[in-house]
């Protein structure tokens, strides 16, 4: 086994155990604190710090791994998630709105760290020039923890119904903390550390091909978040009747297979014709999930099952938006440079994260004043927008793999 092999798995370990945490404490808070009588609107409320710092962590958290190396911001995220998770095992009378607020704007500061560091690491294990082999683990990567976050959907639930919100969030708490001691041992120093000290007036990118792509990115993953933030779980606790292990086991279904889509997400775009894909393919799968959430809306105000027309809208909608979200994780590693990586993709992934902060916020308002199918529409708008933008984007002479 190659020391890039070895420091890509050790990476991915790492990205994989923090996702599983991260997702089982998102599903916990939001049918933790729906059972509690929070309305969708509160609830939105508790993920706002998470959202909002993750802006602001993924353009200082470029900055940083350019400057003190990306082994030590991806450690910092391990150690700033346990912190979180230990500041939820306060005494009930302590999970007061702002003290939740603050332990999710750890979590979301940490988990912003740990998935820049993660994704700027795989651009400087491959070879320069052998883009099919980069597009080929960027998609494994983002597949399997997609994947794994979905498994932590369930998790969440599964535990919230077996020990209670305490010991979930403790049980997870030490179990990272090994994680983080193993990160400590065995990732290399000075990984993605840039030769020269950057400034700090090089943290917004000065490149038009990724503004265009970060400002896609923002309007696509809010299209997500607009409804499946709050909107549908609660939809899916409060219509379909469904308790908390319900809601979890689907969600997390929903995802894990969400992650294996990505992962063959290179099959899917051209990898077997020999192609790897460019702003053409961009623009064209987010023309596609374009209609899924109008559809969906459209059937629902038809007097259509909600049986029918909500999984079945949510198995496409999550193949589609899996292809898109595969896409745009290749596109922006391909189109860093080199030297200081890190900067572009803490760029970008701030526009991610602004995207996710703008569709939270929604998903608790739209929902709570209008309903599922008013956030599908506004879903259905901000993917149109995601395309319109992605049309803009380079062509580039078919590149082989």
């Amino acid at each position: 086994m190659t020391p890039a092999v070895r420091q890509y798995l050790l990476v991915t370990g790492n990205y994989w155990a923090f996702t599983l945490t991260d997702g089982a404490l998102r599903m916990l808070v939001v049918l933790h604190f729906h059972a509690l009588g929070y309305s969708p609107l509160q609830i939105a409320a508790l993920f706002l710090f998470y959202e909002f710092f993750g802006v602001v962590t993924n353009l200082l958290g470029g900055y940083l791994g350019a400057r003190l190396g990306l082994n030590r911001t991806m450690n910092l995220g391990l150690s700033l998630q346990v912190g979180a998770l230990l500041m939820l095992t306060a005494p009930a009378a302590w999970l007061t709105v702002p003290w939740v607020m603050a332990a999710q704007a750890l979590s979301g500061i940490a988990k912003d760290l740990n998935k820049m560091s993660a994704k700027s690491t795989i651009k400087l294990l491959v070879p320069e020039g052998e883009q099919g082999k980069l597009y080929h683990w960027v998609a494994v990567l983002t597949g399997s923890k997609n994947a794994l976050k979905g498994a932590g959907f369930f998790l969440g639930g599964a535990l919230l119904a077996a020990v209670g919100f305490t010991g979930a969030v403790l049980g997870m708490a030490a179990v990272l903390a090994l994680v983080w001691i193993g990160s400590l041992i065995g990732l290399k120093q000075d990984l993605g550390k840039k030769a020269a000290k950057p400034k700090f007036r090089e943290l917004l990118s000065k490149s038009p091909a990724i503004n265009r792509l970060s400002g896609a990115r923002l309007f696509l993953f809010g299209a997500r978040d607009v409804w499946f933030v709050v909107a549908l779980p609660v939809y899916l606790s409060t219509v379909f009747g469904w308790n908390v292990s319900q809601v979890g086991a689907f969600l997390a279904a929903w995802v894990i297979g969400y992650g294996v889509v990505q992962s063959f997400a290179p099959y899917l775009t051209g990898k077997r014709q020999g192609r790897v894909p460019d702003g053409r393919a961009a623009f064209a799968w987010a023309a596609a999930l374009a209609g899924v959430p109008a559809l969906i809306a459209l059937g629902l105000a038809a007097g259509v099952s909600p049986w029918l027309m909500v999984p079945g809208g949510l198995l496409l909608f999550g193949a589609l938006f899996a292809v898109n979200s595969s896409l745009h994780s290749f596109l922006i590693v391909s189109w860093a440079k080199a030297d200081g990586v890190s900067l572009d993709v803490g760029f970008y992934y701030m526009s991610n994260a602004l995207g996710r902060l703008i569709g939270t916020i929604l998903s608790g308002w739209v929902f709570q004043q209008w309903g599922l199918e008013a956030c599908l529409w506004v879903s259905s708008l901000f993917v149109l927008l995601a395309a319109a933008i992605s049309a803009g984007l380079p062509r580039q002479e078919p590149a082989h793999v």
